[in-house]
């Protein structure tokens, strides 16, 4: 079995992940190199809160930090809270607000590996439109749905300028939270057919407009969407600090419309029933 990462290699590989010498990490976290030198090498243990203003100086995520606690022996600080959890009402309250106010547009809300964790009816329109709809129960991971062969990227005309993009956002990803749950996530979307020919591109092409919007095309109708990606700001508990909420946005008129008869007709439909 192997043995759990001491602190002094969970540093010396956190610091070089991140790209910094010990004299650079030192004047970050306002100490000596000297300091940095002996925690490396184990003839120094650090305070609890030497370990906090190493894993601020880090800029590692608040579960990464946890870790450094734990390989230096001390109590985990930050908490991982479940989403539906009571202490988290507020949060899931301001959730659902953000959601509603972006109908008739679609919105997810994910965790740092893309799960959709929730879903306006703006998003579950847009799915249900293009792959038909979604099995009760089922998870949806939005990394998997965009990349695969065979759930959106038919319906995606400009598919690879996308995913290109996509999996650099992902790979930024796991070079920073440095787990192998993320490297593997990168390693599943780089395996699937046709994917690692369109990261060959080193130098971005060329587009029109200020962002790279998405092209959705199915039959006749023809959907010109950008996306927004919010954090939670300041926070305090590792599963609020990994979600991200993603808002679609239309690019024309005739996308615009096309949510709105949407939800329009879903409107009428529950009225009728």
């Amino acid at each position: 079995m192997k043995a759990p990462p001491t602190f002094p290699s969970r540093l010396v590989w956190w610091r070089k992940r991140r790209g910094l010498s010990q004299l650079q990490l030192a004047l970050t976290a306002a100490c000596s190199q000297r300091h940095i030198s002996f925690l490396e090498l184990g003839r120094t243990r650090p305070s609890r809160e030497m370990v906090l203003r190493l894993a601020l100086a880090l800029e590692v995520q608040l579960r990464h930090s946890n870790e450094l606690l734990l390989a230096a022996g001390y109590a985990p600080v930050w908490t991982e809270t479940e989403l539906g959890a009571q202490a988290l009402v507020p949060i899931r309250n301001a959730l659902d607000y953000m959601l509603t106010q972006q109908e008739p547009f679609p919105a997810v809300v994910v965790d740092r590996r893309w799960n959709v964790l929730q879903a306006n009816k703006g998003a579950i329109a847009l799915v249900e439109f293009l792959v038909g709809p979604l099995l009760p129960g089922v998870a949806l991971n939005l990394a998997d749905a965009l990349v695969a062969p065979d759930v959106l990227r038919p319906h995606l005309s400009n598919w690879a300028e996308i995913v290109r993009y996509f999996l650099r956002s992902v790979e930024a990803d796991a070079a920073a939270d440095g787990t192998a749950e993320t490297a593997d996530l990168l390693e599943r979307l780089l395996s699937y057919e046709g994917v690692r020919s369109v990261m060959l591109p080193a130098v971005p092409l060329a587009t029109e407009g200020p962002v790279l919007p998405m092209h959705f095309q199915k039959g006749r109708t023809r959907l010109r969407l950008f996306t927004t990606i919010a954090t939670l700001g300041t926070p305090q508990d590792i599963t609020l600090q990994e979600l991200r909420i993603e808002s679609f946005f239309p690019m024309d008129d005739e996308t615009r419309d096309i949510f709105r008869n949407w939800a329009a007709s879903a409107t009428r439909q529950r009225s009728t029933s």
